[in-house]
């Protein structure tokens, strides 16, 4: 049976709790899906212009950012975004396809993350009026959306590791694009978006994939590997 490979795009440390669980949530996608699944880490500095990664079935933007290289996550987005390759991005993977996303369709050249450019005129990442750093909260799902359809419900509670979300400025200049707001929180902040005319691009701030260390099949990463299946 072909495995389907997944690239691992960020800089692996086992002491990061998603980095533990994502191979073994696409360990249960594979066999809910009936099919083998091959995770790859692909740590950041190695992805150069991110040619080489159009040859994977599949790109995950991993948490645990800042990267070591942000212009080879920036890339490995790209590449998905643009080749229709499918995509997951969690947490830095979320908010770095948003800062893609800005830079390369809206032409915001200088879009940055707080994190790492505290000065910048125009940052699309910025710190989050409540840190969500080992916190579980309420997330409701846009009705119809990629998101949605995959959990089967609209609303769900996922777990966070994170102290950073989206600029109310991005936020705004999204409502006229194909990238579309898919979830929310109680306050109404961005909490996941998804790309329309793609096989499969979805990003949240949130990490479901910490489910499958609890034995719970994230539904999100199930349609990501049955998407990937389906095109294989």
């Amino acid at each position: 049976m072909h495995a389907l490979q997944v690239g691992l795009i960020g800089d692996h440390n086992d002491e990061v709790v998603a980095h533990r669980a994502i191979p073994v949530a696409l360990d249960m996608a594979a066999a809910a899906c009936g099919v083998a699944v091959e995770p790859i880490w692909v740590p950041t500095e190695q992805v150069g212009d991110g040619a080489s990664l159009a040859e994977f079935d599949g790109l995950w933007c991993v948490p645990a950012s800042p990267y070591r290289s942000m212009d080879g996550a920036l890339a490995a987005i790209r590449v998905a975004r643009e080749r229709h390759v499918p995509f997951l991005g969690t947490c830095g993977g979320f908010q770095h396809a948003m800062i893609e996303y800005a830079r390369n369709v809206l032409g915001w050249a200088d879009a940055e993350h707080a994190e790492t450019a505290p000065q910048a005129r125009r940052q699309v990442i910025v710190p989050l009026l409540c840190s969500l750093v080992e916190v579980t909260d309420a997330v409701h799902l846009v009705e119809g959306s990629r998101l949605a359809r995959s959990y089967g419900v609209n609303e769900i509670t996922e777990g966070y590791h994170c102290s950073y979300g989206l600029s109310p400025d991005l936020r705004e200049a999204l409502a006229d694009g194909p990238l579309r707001v898919c979830a929310v929180d109680d306050a109404d902040e961005v909490r996941g978006v998804e790309l329309d005319g793609h096989p499969f691009f979805v990003a949240t701030l949130f990490q479901h994939e910490r489910g499958a260390l609890q034995g719970r099949l994230p539904p999100a990463v199930r349609a990501f590997v049955q998407t990937m299946a389906d095109i294989y």
